[in-house]
């Protein structure tokens, strides 16, 4: 049973709620009104040894652009810049 993210239209509230039916809406837990709607969430993900948590839809960072970066990778978190 999944845990889904939602947003209130009304007053702007985000909370977390166990539905059984992907295409439900439960109503907001502050207004109680039913003009929610389901947020794309962030997942977490575990690349290379380390654990990262952002969201899909956002670009990877990149590496500084003058010293201090990383030349074996493309500016991620790799385990080889020690």
């Amino acid at each position: 049973m999944p845990i889904y993210e939602f947003k209130c239209a009304d007053c702007g509230k985000v909370f977390e709620e166990l539905v059984f039916n992907r295409d439900e809406c439960p109503p907001c837990p502050e207004c109680k009104s039913t003009g929610t709607e389901k947020l794309i969430s962030a997942c977490k993900f575990k690349n290379g040894g380390a654990s990262d948590s952002r969201d899909m839809g956002a670009p990877a960072p990149s590496a500084p652009s003058s010293g201090g970066g990383c030349s074996g990778c493309s500016g991620g978190n790799c385990s080889s810049c020690g």
